[in-house]
């Protein structure tokens, strides 16, 4: 008899173990020292920079090169195979390039030279090309969701950063973010019939480092043909 205390405490312990919550999601954003997000990230030395074989989207005349990483020795510049992916870091469908991507260049159809979309510290998640847009207007133009700050400060550019929209033309010049630093992206859309692009950000308004329904949304388009993009804010939706 004397043993039931111990097998009972036992069971408890065990339930309490196996019903323990989850831990909360980290915060996107540390407010702490914010004028200092955008230090540099440090270097991964276990990670090597490949580029993916050239993509052409229809009807334009430029090559674009997808660039990731992979794990290796940059010393013995040796590379771990994937079984999974090979040495691939990118997949391409519907005009759209996705991954976890480092950059993109560029190289225009009888030329030599390949240069980068952008020299700052990126994880480019999407690339697309406005096919429609330009169908319509002969505009070429593509549209990224970037993760372009550290904004937990956790020493790493990832996925659990906020997620920002930039634009470029489909040469890969003029590579501009149009949404809000510290607002994440929550979804955008082009309509043709108007030649604009729309999206839609959340912004922390009660700064507790999430986004959730406590929170301010921001409604935004941009005229795609215009000479200098201007986003502008709906401000009748808020």
């Amino acid at each position: 008899m004397k043993k039931y205390p111990f097998y009972i405490a036992l069971v408890l312990a065990l339930t309490a173990i196996g019903c323990k919550k989850e831990e909360a999601p980290k915060p996107k954003v540390i407010y702490q020292d914010a004028a200092k997000t955008k230090t540099e990230v440090p270097e991964d030395t276990t990670q090597i920079e490949i580029a993916d074989l050239p993509i052409n989207m229809e009807g334009t005349n430029y090559l674009i090169f997808p660039i990731g990483t992979v794990s290796g020795d940059k010393k013995g510049i040796k590379v771990s195979y994937d079984s999974n992916t090979g040495y691939t870091v990118s997949n391409y469908s519907e005009y759209q390039i996705s991954g976890y991507l480092k950059n993109l260049k560029f190289q225009e159809i009888g030329k030599d030279t390949i240069y980068a979309l952008s020299d700052a510290n990126l994880l480019i998640e999407t690339a697309t090309y406005l096919k429609s847009t330009a169908d319509k207007t002969k505009k070429q133009l593509m549209v990224y969701t970037v993760a372009d700050m550290d904004t937990n400060k956790d020493s790493k550019l990832d996925n659990n950063d906020i997620k920002s929209l930039y634009l470029s033309e489909i040469s890969g010049k003029n590579f501009t973010k149009i949404s809000v630093d510290f607002q994440e992206l929550i979804d955008w859309n082009v309509i043709d019939s108007r030649h604009r692009l729309y999206f839609r950000t959340v912004e922390d308004t009660n700064k507790n480092g999430a986004f959730d329904k406590e929170d301010r949304l921001h409604y935004f388009y941009l005229d795609l043909l215009a000479k200098e993009w201007k986003v502008v804010e709906i401000k009748s939706l808020q």
